[in-house]
């Protein structure tokens, strides 16, 4: 093998910068040409190619996003489009591929193994860290320090005026951002898309604290709870507006309403992440060198290891119902 090439897809996450580094410098090192994809899987259709060197990925590694861009294909979903990106990497030589990403790249690394001769391989690259056979997914721990900051801030104020204030965060069909920095901001409520509840629990809940002489409530949800609320149209979608108006109704307490939205994906990297990320980008390329195929570079028990793509995006891990109860004991 003499030539491979990296690219990032779907949502952005800190630390791709990183991973993409260590990809670029642990191929050059092991006397292998790299390839940069801008614009992900687009870019493997518009041959959006560029030669990367040592120099490409210079003073990266304290920078969030991705200098490859990064954007979601749909024509990459069909068949013709998977062909001509297919022979844009022949014709450029590119014999196999990293890709860093969350569920949907991934899958994309799996039609790419299963319908042409590159081998590709996954970087798990998402702050919701949601995909199967991996503690930890590049973006995360930055995402967490992100949203955590926002609490410390929103509770200032919180306190001052006496309010209850709902903060909703990342999480579509996960609520670990929610749940972890729920717990580590000192929320009263956490609610994720894997629990059930009723909104008269939370107020129940909000009640009672403030009887006992509580100044404040923040109580954390998941952007991906919808089970409870009757029709988030109205709120555009957002579970966090729809539970900000039914605390005001059943309360009468003065609710404010916080979306953190994209501020989560942004940021410098944290040490942890641009730490796991170069072990990932490494581990990667040596993968590609050993023949390796449909597989995903992945984060157990503090040691980096792989695991098959298919079981990484089954969905099989649940919420921590340990730390989801101690969340709930201590907000008491």
């Amino acid at each position: 093998m003499k030539k491979i090439a990296v690219l990032t897809s779907g949502g952005d996450a800190p630390g791709m910068n990183p991973a993409i580094r260590s990809v670029v410098r642990t191929a050059i090192y092991k006397d292998l040409e790299v390839v940069g994809i801008r614009h992900g899987y687009k870019g493997l259709i518009e041959k959006d190619f560029f030669d990367m060197n040592r120099g490409s990925v210079a003073d990266i590694v304290q920078r969030g996003g991705t200098i490859l861009l990064s954007a979601r294909c749909e024509e990459f979903k069909t068949e013709a489009g998977r062909k001509k990106a297919y022979a844009n990497m022949k014709e450029e030589g590119i014999e196999a591929l990293v890709v860093i990403g969350g569920d949907g790249s991934l899958r994309g690394v799996q039609k790419i193994n299963a319908e042409s001769d590159i081998k590709a391989v996954g970087i798990p690259g998402t702050i919701d860290n949601d995909l199967s056979c991996t503690d930890y997914t590049i973006g995360v721990d930055t995402a967490m320090n992100t949203i955590l900051d926002a609490i410390n801030k929103i509770r200032d104020t919180a306190t001052s005026h006496e309010r209850t204030f709902v903060i909703e965060c990342m999480g579509r069909d996960s609520g670990y951002l929610a749940l972890m920095t729920g717990l580590a901001g000192g929320a009263e409520y956490i609610l994720v898309p894997e629990i059930d509840f009723t909104p008269q629990e939370v107020c129940d809940k909000i009640t009672q604290g403030f009887n006992r002489g509580k100044l404040h409530s923040l109580i954390l949800i998941a952007e991906g709870v919808e089970a409870p609320f009757a029709d988030l149209n109205k709120y555009h979608g957002s579970p966090g507006m729809a539970m900000g108006d039914l605390i005001r109704e059943r309360t009468g307490m003065e609710t404010r309403v916080t979306i953190l939205g994209h501020l989560q994906r942004g940021g410098s990297p944290t040490a942890t992440d641009r730490i796991v990320a170069s072990r990932m980008g490494a581990k990667a390329v040596e993968l590609l060198l050993e023949g390796k195929r449909d597989k995903m570079v992945n984060y157990r028990d503090n040691s980096i290891g792989v695991c098959e793509i298919k079981d990484a995006i089954k969905k099989t891990e649940t919420i921590n119902m340990d730390i989801y109860n101690l969340a709930n004991i201590l907000s008491m």
